[in-house]
């Protein structure tokens, strides 16, 4: 009976948290500064096809948002920078703006935002003074339209509007945003319901800092986290900790209550020599270990660990035209052929394109983006445990994984090759990878409802990763050892290589349920330290 009740308790959370009302969404910026890029029907047909649902635009192009019309698409249109001045000075011209950009498209065209302006305050023309006044101007306009209760103003924000980032817990605006321009927007947000858009890159952080962050750190990869001296919190990630930076500084103003959505982030593909950190495998490893803790639920951070994040990656395509260095022009997701830049899913049940794994070449010749990072010539891909996802999770999916999903674990077991050590995280990884390798590291494989991640490059020891690929590529170098301990489990590891039993299906939610449910009802009817 216990039992049953904590099933469904369990089952009715994993829904939950995985409906698209409670959990965080994935959506794309649509740039288009470029000459080579695709129609707006061919790229919303693209959309719908890998199953993004959100978008977000940096105009209100007529084309673009009739494409859009009767997609189930929801749109952010954007006001752009210089039409501050004159829409926060004339109230009739913010009205034109929606009677011409909005009105006529809504409901068939599911405009969700009118993002005015972006990056207002990094803007060289100095037009801060403009944007809230032209916030207030918009949302009245959609007011008298009979729209302010399904379309929302706001604004996106660069980090640059904070004094201090760090620790995230002393996070605050600058001294010349915080009173004359942060409170009376976010009061407007809180008025009017509307959500605080932040751009943020932990790319840039982790390229002028190189001596001091950890490139796992950056990526959400393993890492042994990082404590904010003023609140004793741990953080696993960067991206994590601007974004509390943020929560914090608006705390200071004594604005708890709004939520952020994170408008722009994402990883460059390539870049310059001295763009440290730019390339495939990290722009891989960025966008896609993101996307799967957002779809997976686990996007709170340690400040709000309830907290739904959306996310806009940055950006859908390569831009041929944007200036600035090689970086600017290697964010998307596709070239302007609509072939696939890397591979990552949209979906955690796997990709629904229903296209393979991305080849490192795809019949181009790509010159290798600088990087400090050894990368594979193989594109090999690992997976690993997530310690975020706490000790209850990583149990059920360790579980799992060593039981119905056919993984290995012979070594990680008492007395064997690699049963040291002896952590959950550890064994975690190990059953992980070998389930996700025997699937031939197919996208959805390395999920395990957000209790695990794909890694680029194969961890050390301490990584925990000791499983490889049984014949993908048929060649020891897809595993490097970091140390002369780590080689002397490779005869473990050739022996793992042996006899790899195909999983009989993928984690589903009610496996996974029935699994913590079984794991909790066993630990409070055998606590520690009683005898059975």
């Amino acid at each position: 009976m216990v039992r049953m009740e904590i099933l469904f308790l369990l089952l009715s959370a994993f829904v939950f948290s995985s409906s698209s009302v409670e959990a965080g969404f994935i959506g794309v910026n649509y740039g288009r500064v470029a000459d080579n890029l695709p129609p707006p029907e061919n790229v919303v047909a693209l959309l719908k096809t890998i199953g993004v649902t959100n978008v977000k635009l940096y105009d209100a192009d007529p084309s673009v948002l009739r494409a859009l019309a009767g997609s189930g698409i929801e749109a952010v249109v954007t006001v752009p920078n210089e039409l501050l001045a004159t829409a926060a000075t004339r109230r009739n011209f913010a009205l034109a703006w929606v009677q011409r950009n909005v009105a006529p498209y809504y409901p068939s065209t599911l405009v969700k935002f009118v993002a005015v302006g972006n990056e207002v305050f990094a803007d060289p023309n100095n037009l801060t003074d403009f944007l809230v006044p032209a916030m207030r101007n918009f949302h009245a306009a959609l007011a008298q339209l009979g729209l302010d209760g399904v379309v929302k103003v706001s604004s996106p924000i660069a980090l640059t509007a904070l004094q201090t980032s760090y620790p995230p817990s002393s996070g605050a605006f600058r001294p010349d945003l915080a009173e004359p321009v942060m409170r009376p927007m976010l009061e407007l947000l809180h008025q009017t319901g509307s959500y605080m858009m932040v751009n943020a890159y932990p790319f840039f952080a982790y390229e002028d800092n190189t001596d001091a962050i950890s490139l796992d750190y950056a990526l959400f990869q393993p890492n042994s986290g990082v404590v904010d001296a003023g609140s004793n919190l741990r953080y696993y990630s960067l991206l994590d900790a601007q974004i509390d930076a943020v929560f914090a500084a608006m705390s200071a103003l004594s604005y708890d209550d709004i939520k952020i959505v994170l408008s722009e982030t994402g990883w460059p593909s390539k870049g310059d020599k001295k763009e440290t950190g730019a390339g495939l495998a990290n722009a891989a490893a960025y966008n896609g270990n993101l996307v799967r803790r957002i779809l997976s639920g686990n996007a709170g951070t340690p400040m709000r660990p309830q907290a739904d994040l959306d996310v806009y990656l940055f950006a859908l395509f390569n831009e041929n035209q944007k200036p600035g260095p090689e970086s600017e022009r290697n964010y998307g997701l596709f070239y302007p052929d609509e072939q696939k830049v890397y591979d990552i899913a949209f979906a955690l049940g796997g990709d629904p394109r229903g296209r393979g794994r991305w080849n490192e070449n795809r019949g181009r010749a790509i010159s290798p983006a600088p990087s400090t990072e050894r990368v594979s010539s193989t594109g090999a891909t690992w997976c690993v445990a997530n310690k975020m996802a706490g000790a209850v999770k990583l149990q059920a999916a360790l579980d799992y994984a060593c039981g119905e999903g056919g993984a290995d674990c012979r070594a990680i077991q008492p007395g064997a090759a690699c049963f040291h050590p002896n952590t959950l995280e550890a064994h975690a990884s190990y059953a992980f990878n070998s389930y996700y390798q025997t699937q031939g590291r197919a996208s959805g494989t390395c999920d395990f409802n957000g209790a695990s991640l794909v890694v680029y490059q194969p961890p050390g020891k301490n990584g925990d990763v000791l499983a490889t690929a049984p014949s993908l590529s048929g060649r020891r170098e897809d595993m490097e050892f970091q140390s002369e301990e780590d080689e002397a489990t490779e005869g473990a590891i050739l022996q793992a290589e042996v006899g790899w039993v195909v999983a009989a299906e993928r984690l589903s939610h009610m496996k996974i349920a029935e699994k913590v449910a079984q794991s909790i009802e066993e630990t409070l009817m055998n606590p520690p330290g009683s005898k059975t």
